[in-house]
């Protein structure tokens, strides 16, 4: 019962997705092709209202559910990591057709070559676990 309202407010993000089509194979293509305006304006949109939340985060000094004040730790210095990283994400959704997020919504939609999909996220999770002490970071 207590984790009723995560429940609700992912179902509700779930439907949000699907019909603002940012869950689209085909959507998502376009954008990586640069033929359409669709998912750069949800992600753009997205991003400067997470520039606002954190603004206000940070101004208004917000605490949470608990009443324990939010902090944000600054990010390290680099942009190799960043690049890297980003790029490694950038190809596996372009390979799937779909990033973290939306692979469950759409096996909710039916989508159930997704599952292998999923299943190849948490095995990649898995071995990034057996190795990541031997990366830098």
């Amino acid at each position: 019962m207590k984790l009723l309202k995560f429940l609700l407010v992912g179902i509700f993000f779930g439907i949000v997705l699907v019909k603002s089509e940012a869950v689209s194979w085909y959507r998502i293509f376009e954008m990586f092709k640069f033929q359409s305006f669709h998912m750069y304006g949800i992600i753009g949109s997205a991003v400067f209202l997470g520039i606002i939340a954190v603004f206000l985060i940070k101004k208004i000094r917000l605490k949470s559910i608990e009443n324990q004040p939010i902090i944000i730790p600054p990010k390290d210095k680099g942009m190799f990591r960043y690049l890297v990283g980003g790029t490694i994400f950038g190809f596996g959704w372009a390979l799937a057709g779909a990033c973290p997020g939306p692979m469950y919504i759409l096996v909710g939609t039916g989508v159930m070559s997704m599952l292998l999909v999923i299943g190849g996220a948490i095995l990649g999770t898995f071995v990034y676990g057996l190795v990541m002490d031997k990366l830098p970071h």
